[in-house]
């Protein structure tokens, strides 16, 4: 081989290796991106059935609900204001996790329409709400105070 085509060979590899590792990154990526879904949003099916997502809110008022004595799993409700979700979470909640305060969780949405989480996320003080929820609750807001006023 002529040490011409030893370099054409060589960049030809170069490029293949390059070419393979950005297609591994990239779906390593798409296979850990989780978007975030408000209540509104999951009640208007904008939300993927049996795909995780994060939804987020407040838990509402007297929706909490723990199963039998040995059993980890919690019910509770999630809303904007506007719209409510149920979810179910099997695990140890945060300890900050309370009715009425900002809360995200990430899983599923089954086909009952009941958001089934694999993790649960609650504000670490009190003046802080995770962004995501604070910006659909104000989102929330304003559609109900546009119904009100037509």
């Amino acid at each position: 081989m002529k040490p011409r085509h030893k370099k054409i060979a060589i960049i030809a590899s170069g490029v293949t290796a390059l070419c393979v590792a950005a297609i591994l990154v990239l779906n390593a990526f798409q296979s850990n991106l989780v978007f975030f879904f408000s209540p509104s949003q999951v009640a208007a099916n904008e939300a993927p059935i049996n795909k995780r997502f994060r939804i987020g809110g407040l838990v509402e008022e007297g929706s909490i609900k723990r199963s039998s004595e040995g059993d980890i799993t919690v019910s509770f409700a999630v809303t904007d204001n506007a719209k409510v979700i149920p979810v179910v979470y099997t695990g140890i909640l945060p300890d900050l996790f309370k009715e009425g305060k900002g809360v995200v969780a990430q899983g599923r949405l089954s086909a009952n329409g009941v958001f089934e989480a694999d993790e649960v996320l609650a504000k670490h003080d009190e003046n802080y709400m995770p962004p995501e929820a604070a910006m659909a609750l104000e989102q929330a807001a304003k559609a109900q105070k546009a119904a009100l006023t037509q």
